[in-house]
């Protein structure tokens, strides 16, 4: 993996240059980049969006108005028409880097991202997902250096898509256990930061999963190479309800049979059975 990020960082942008990308580097190109200081290590913060008109602004917005200042936004657009374009250029002198160029999926696009971070810590939120609050990326951050730990999670807020203020489901898993993971009662995605060198030594995203990549990073996080956690126990990140894995009886089902996959793969059984326990828990887990 540290060969593989090396190598995908050298030349114009770090990745073999595709003949649609618009390619442009916001404060990279002609200023001085973004670096770990003293007390303030730098976060990458990665966005991955597709025709997200709709939703990437916001997104943005949460991003630039966190009170910790030391974040490097990268956005991976897979090659938008529908207006997704025209926002990222509005925003062109804040945003460090993004790109927009046909991609492989999502997964795919978080693996670009990642290779074009320089973040000590490194995140993921989607052009659907943003921060709960100004206060959210100074909490994550404070954790990650008060513990000591490769990475922390906390508690997501599923929102309406239009009225994000309006609460759906609070999405709170607490701790990292065996029977959590056998279930696919994951830590929640958007709210997991780790160090950099976590995917150095583990590897990147699984492309060969079209739902389930994130869950199997965390089998592979947490099950195989045993990295160290902290849970903070505040909401950090809000994300709009709807979504590839929630699209859908066949989205379900395809998800559940990756979720079996990723758990083979990572050295622990589940089942259909053990799965449907989840269903209760994400009941519980319903704003009335």
């Amino acid at each position: 993996m540290t060969q593989a990020l090396s190598q995908e960082k050298k030349g114009s942008g770090g990745l073999p240059v595709d003949a649609d990308r618009i390619d442009a580097r916001g404060p990279r190109a002609g200023k001085v980049m973004k670096q770990d200081i003293v007390g303030r290590p730098l976060v990458s913060v990665i966005t991955v969006v597709f025709n997200g008109a709709a939703t990437i602004e916001c997104n943005i917005q949460s991003v630039l108005s966190q009170d910790y200042e030391n974040i490097e936004h990268i956005i991976i657009d897979g090659g938008s028409t529908d207006g997704t374009i025209e926002i990222l250029q509005k925003y062109d002198d804040r945003i460090d880097h993004w790109i927009s160029e046909k991609d492989a999926g999502i997964y795919d696009a978080m693996n670009k991202g990642i290779a074009m971070a320089s973040g000590k810590y490194i995140g993921m939120l989607n052009a659907d997902d943003f921060f709960f609050d100004a206060s959210s990326m100074g909490k994550i951050v404070g954790r990650l250096e008060e513990s000591g730990a490769d990475a922390v999670f906390s508690c997501l807020d599923i929102v309406d898509p239009v009225n994000t203020d309006r609460v759906l489901r609070k999405y709170r898993i607490p701790g990292y256990s065996r029977f959590w993971m056998r279930i696919g009662a994951m830590p929640p995605h958007p709210t997991f930061y780790c160090k950099r060198t976590c995917y150095e030594n583990a590897g990147l995203y699984r492309t060969d999963y079209h739902i389930a990549a994130d869950a199997e990073m965390m089998m592979r996080l947490l099950l195989k190479h045993s990295i160290t956690w902290s849970f903070i126990d505040e909401t950090t990140v809000k994300m709009r309800a709807g979504g590839t894995s929630s699209n859908g009886l066949k989205a379900n089902w395809l998800g559940n049979r990756e979720i079996i996959r990723a758990c083979a793969e990572n050295g622990l059984y589940t089942n259909l059975l053990l799965l449907a326990f989840k269903v209760p828990l994400r009941l519980l887990e319903r704003v009335l």
